[in-house]
């Protein structure tokens, strides 16, 4: 079986923006694990004590799909390219509720409308630098 899993990698703000995503999207952290708790064969680089505390690995579930966390290690500016994430709704109300979580600090993308395929769209890139469409499945008629 292959599965595909969204991997997101956070400069130092993994923590935080899983703690974003539990409030959004009533998603769950199954797995965290600090760089303290993990081999440090696992990588190449000697740890400062601020970085022993940062995350590792961790594993969030929006619904049924696991999305891999991590904090980088790497000291040069990180950039997300073109990936985004679509979160599906049942309702607009839960569309809308997830925004407002979401905007702060975020950059507006595509306002929330009504289209040809969803009651309720909004694209927006969060705090973090990653983009998340948000909308429902059908339009409400």
């Amino acid at each position: 079986m292959l599965i595909v899993t969204p991997c997101i990698h956070l400069n130092g703000r993994c923590e935080e923006a899983i703690a974003l995503y539990e409030e959004a999207f009533g998603a769950t952290t199954k797995v965290m694990l600090r760089y303290a708790d993990a081999d440090p064969r696992d990588w190449d680089v000697p740890l400062t004590e601020e970085q022993k505390d940062l995350v590792y690995h961790a594993e969030t579930y929006i619904g049924d799909q696991r999305i891999m966390l991590s904090d980088t290690l790497d000291s040069g500016p990180f950039k997300n390219t073109s990936l985004f994430l679509t979160v599906t709704f049942d309702d607009a109300d839960s569309v809308k509720k997830a925004y407002n979580v979401l905007q702060d600090g975020s950059t507006l993308v595509h306002p929330m409308i009504s289209t040809t395929y969803s009651s309720c769209f909004v694209s927006l890139i969060d705090k973090f630098g990653l983009r998340w469409n948000l909308m429902t499945e059908q339009p409400e008629r």
